[in-house]
């Protein structure tokens, strides 16, 4: 009988606020009714969590809301919000792969694949309707939300995508022939709302060019270089879109400005005019920090600008107003005036032309950058800055901005504005205050130590500086504690004391149910890099780098308390005695009989010594590098250990004898464990956890791997497995810890072996289908936006099957309805099972069905995998289609796409070119019927748009008007009027 195994399922990430590979983005609270109460809260922060996006409350530092979808295990690298529809946010994924999230129901709306590499920049338009995106692969694509299609593919920089913005000319949005009402609905001028251009979109790459693209022609208009130092890594633009600033290496800030006017002149031009340039050039400004500028953010209502390295600070700059630009600038033609009259010697005509050259600082476009834009304040952060966003509206006299760092933290500071009625002698700098973070429910650096207590309740994770202790059923911290630099860490028996082997030597002993550290022992010289409780749960033996085991009994001793006659009971460790070795000691074990003691060394040897004597038993040679963890299975009959030479090998302990060496990983193998118990005959089942972000689960009986753990986005530090065996935890160097739960789903390592070839293939698959171009041939600037993935395969595949049984069962139909003209009583031909099970369906309507199925964003390439020699049957039914007016939108898509892609071939094909003869008829008439009943509703629209301006309309009567005019009236008679306010 083939032997079958549990499998092991990712259950819960927790320990994870924020990941340094994604941006955070600040939204209001949506729960508050009132307005104005909303945007004074601290809002909430919407953050990138390795595959997941969080949602927190930063005030109260809760978890609100979490998106993940079960189909996406890349990380999220970028998140952006719509300004249209606030609850609408687009999130871009390590794998290309961009899903549009609804936040009030947290579900993917709409999902994209079309980039070959991680997201990296996402903008929308004004309208919400349009997403560009730009990627690590170069390209930059424009999507449409409403068809839920990408529209083209925009190629010209030649390197990855760093800032994308869309450029909205004011003068592009006329209501055409009509004006707006106070709703915002268009009164008139419905008709020629297409002609409306679709606007510009300005980006930047790291191979250090700006571009400016017209969206309606799909092509670059102009071209500058951002940097002069390297690459450009983040650009920022304002909020009333006049310009924009770059940002370098360096330190270095390059500010730009965006002559909208002839932007929006250049897109009602058709003839080719004299070239312009709509970015120009306005200056350079340097950061105190000299590094590169990561990000860059414009206040979207104040004149503040924050920008941010990879130091821990965001430095605030401030735009002054016109008048006080005005101040300075005279001010140093005040001075320069002084200097060049107190300079004696100089002649008249030298004066005046300095005179002269003073005047042209009078108009404002041509004062120097750094008179115009100046350094505010630096906010000093807790970690290195990740991302910031503006957060707040602006209240009165202070800024509030959200930093997320990279050491999985999220702070908001508020900082003052400066008073411009109060000017100030002093230059004090500008206050600002951490009024709130969210930094309790993880760990500022990464977790090297996991331990779980006896009942599998409590898990305690350690790492440089904090000690955590974890619910593991409701996933939330009990207890934080200050503590050194934690390599290793274990609860002691009863759960109620954990220790903690720290870098400097020595052994922290923490009392958990009043949060307080009892005692620090100094038991080594060296890192204490591994300890382990005696199986009799009496004593341990803690493993150093000064080469040297110690060994501690557990004592209670009862201690005075000073100047009183009483003693309080109190935990000690008792040194009893001390193993010296030749090397340093990586990991130390004992055996569940507690008859061995198993060492290994920086030598890569392992050495098992009698626990009772202490004489050496067993020499262990073989790994080509230091064992880094080892483990003693239940029976302690084997010996599992891993190195750093990516190999694990099983042990017998009767005579040190290798049963087997697997090369597991693909690099250094951090820590293996058992399965602690046999109570399913599993325990000879162990797991290895690897730098290559994967856990796998061996049986070591059979010398096989039953399953692998895909999840962790970064190396993975340590493991634990509970008692049970029902689940294990993971911590990595992404911040998260994960649990994965035992299932009742049995899985057969045949099985596993054919899934793995199968992702393997598909792979291969699709990156062989990415039409790459040859290095000759011209690239143009636009393209389709499309990408074969395994999910356009296999719909393209069901089209073509929908297609062969479709065009066999029409035949079989029309053959029957010939006959029973001629034989009415004849029974109904033997059909496809598949239109029996569809309850009789036509094969036209089948067919309709499965592309209906088909996600509007893959259809496009979908449809790309079909033969040609399938043409004529798809327009067969699309013919069909046309004539009965089903799903026209579909249809036409359909059609003008296959006409688009192979045009070349109909043109030449005489059959061809009659069937679409055919179609033309049916399908004028029908467009003709949507036509007409879209230009009745949109009369309808007018109509109620008109109607709302009316009722908009209320007339009042101003009380002093009134007296006035009741003693004219009184006279002359005259009427009063009244006033129409909108």
């Amino acid at each position: 009988m083939v032997k079958s195994y549990l499998k092991y399922e990712h259950f819960k990430t927790f320990g994870l606020i924020t990941s340094a590979s994604s941006n955070a983005v600040w939204c209001e609270n949506e729960n508050v009714q009132n307005a104005a109460l909303r945007s004074l809260g601290a809002g909430r922060a919407i953050v990138g969590a390795d595959e997941e996006v969080l949602c927190w409350d930063v005030k109260k530092g809760e978890l609100l809301a979490r998106w993940k979808d079960s189909n996406c295990s890349a990380e999220v690298t970028v998140i952006a919000r719509s300004r249209a529809d606030p609850d609408i946010y687009a999130v871009g994924y390590g794998d290309g792969s961009i899903r549009v999230w609804d936040s009030k129901i947290t579900t993917v709306i709409i999902s994209f694949n079309g980039h070959k590499s991680a997201v990296t920049t996402l903008a929308f338009d004004n309208d919400g309707v349009r997403l560009a995106s730009g990627a690590k692969d170069t390209d930059i694509i424009v999507w449409d939300l409403v068809a839920e299609v990408g529209l083209f593919k925009l190629r010209g920089h030649k390197d990855q995508i760093t800032g994308l913005h869309y450029l909205h000319p004011s003068d592009l949005h006329p209501a055409v022939g009509g004006d707006t009402n106070g709703n915002g609905v268009h009164t008139n001028g419905f008709a020629r709302d297409d002609e409306k251009h679709a606007g510009f979109l300005i980006s930047t790459s790291k191979d250090a060019l700006i571009k400016l693209w017209d969206i309606g022609s799909q092509h670059c208009i102009e071209t500058h270089v951002a940097q002069t130092n390297g690459e450009c890594w983040s650009m920022g633009v304002s909020a009333d879109q006049s310009g924009a600033i770059t940002a370098g290496n360096d330190g270095e800030l390059k500010v730009w400005s965006i002559d909208l006017g002839s932007l929006g002149e250049a897109a009602r031009e058709i003839s080719e005019s004299s070239p312009k340039t709509f970015l120009k050039e306005r200056g350079v400004l340097y950061r105190q920090g000299k590094d590169r500028t990561l990000g860059i953010s414009f206040h979207p209502r104040g004149s503040y600008i924050a920008a941010h390295g990879l130091e821990k600070g965001v430095e605030l700059w401030r735009i002054r107003s016109e008048s006080e630009v005005q101040k300075t600038l005279a001010r140093k033609k005040k001075r320069r005036k002084e200097k060049a009259m107190a300079a004696a010697g100089q002649d008249s005509r030298k004066n005046d032309e300095l005179m002269n050259g003073e005047e042209e600082f009078g108009d404002l476009s041509s004062a120097p950058i750094t008179d115009v834009i100046i350094p505010y304040v630096l906010v000093r952060t807790a970690g290195k800055v990740g991302s910031i966003s503006w957060a707040g509206r602006r209240s009165g006299n202070s800024l509030q901005l959200l930093a997320a760092t990279t050491n999985n933290q999220l702070e908001i500071y508020n900082v003052t504005t400066k008073q411009k009625e109060k000017p100030t002698k002093s230059d004090e700098p500008p206050d600002y205050t951490r009024p709130f973070s969210v930094d309790m429910p993880g760990h500022r650096t990464d977790v090297r130590a996991l331990a779980l207590s006896s009942d599998d309740r409590m898990l305690a994770s350690a790492c440089n500086g904090s000690l955590k202790i974890w619910n593991v059923r409701t996933q939330s911290c009990i207890r934080t504690l200050d503590c050194g630099y934690a390599l290793c860490a274990t609860f002691l028996p009863g759960d109620k004391i954990v220790i903690v082997g720290n870098r400097n030597g020595e052994l922290e002993i923490f009392d958990i149910a009043s949060s307080t550290l009892i005692d620090t022992v100094k038991a080594h010289e060296g890192p204490v890099w591994t300890l382990h409780v005696h199986p009799d749960g009496r004593s341990m033996a803690t493993g150093s780098a000064d080469k040297s085991a110690k060994f501690f009994k557990f004592e209670v001793v009862q201690e005075e308390i000073p100047g009183t006659k009483r003693s309080s009971p109190r935990f000690k460790l008792a040194h009893t005695r001390t193993l010296k070795v030749t090397d340093d000691i990586l990991s130390l074990r004992f055996s569940p009989d507690s008859r061995l003691l198993a060492l290994s060394l920086l030598d890569n040897t392992v050495k098992v010594f009698f626990v009772d004597s202490l004489k050496l038993f067993l020499n262990l040679y073989g790994h080509k590098l230091p064992v880094l963890s080892m483990d003693i299975s239940y029976d302690s009959k084997l010996i599992v250990t891993c190195s750093a030479d990516k190999n694990v090998r099983l042990w017998g302990l009767d005579f040190g004898d290798c049963h087997k060496a697997f090369f597991a990983h693909q690099d250094s193998i951090m820590q293996v464990a058992f399965v602690p118990h046999n109570q399913d005959g599993n325990g000879h089942h162990f797991f290895s956890a690897s730098k290559d972000n994967i856990i796998k689960y061996w049986d070591g009986d059979k010398f096989e791997q039953i399953q692998k753990l895909n999840g962790h986005h970064g190396e993975i530090w340590a493991l634990a497995v509970s008692r049970t065996g029902e689940f294990l935890v993971s911590a990595s160097h992404d911040k998260s810890i994960r649990v994965w739960n035992q299932t009742d789903e049995q899985i057969f390592l045949e099985e596993e072996r054919e899934k793995e070839l199968e992702e393997l293939y598909e792979s291969t698959l699709t990156t062989s289908l990415e039409q790459e171009e040859e290095a000759g041939e011209e690239k143009s600037e636009a393209v389709a936006a499309g990408k074969q993935t395994v999910e356009t395969l296999m719909a393209g595949e069901k089209i073509a099957e929908a297609l062969e049984v479709g065009m066999a069962d029409l035949a079989i139909m029309n053959e029957y309805r010939q006959a029973k003209a001629t034989q009415p009583n004849l029974a109904l031909p033997q059909r496809d099972p598949i239109f029996l099970a569809y309850n009789h369906i036509s094969a036209e309507a089948h067919l309709l069905n499965v592309i209906q199925k088909i996600k509007a964003a893959a259809l496009q390439d979908a449809l790309l995998v079909l033969p040609f020699d399938k043409i004529a049957s798809l327009f067969t039914f699309l013919r069909i289609w046309a004539k009965r007016q089903w799903n026209m939108p579909l249809t036409c898509r359909i059609l003008f796409f296959m006409l688009k892609t192979h045009h070349k071939q109909l043109v030449a094909s005489k059959s061809l070119r009659s069937m679409l003869d055919e179609i033309r008829e049916p399908l004028r008439g029908a467009l003709q019927v949507q036509k007409d009943e879209m230009g009745f509703n949109l009369a309808a629209m007018r109509f109620v748009g008109r109607r709302m301006g009316e009722i908009g309309k209320s007339q009042y009567v101003d009380e002093k008007a009134w007296e006035e005019e009741d003693e004219v009236i009184a006279k002359g008679r005259k009427k009063r009027g009244f006033v129409d306010v909108a």
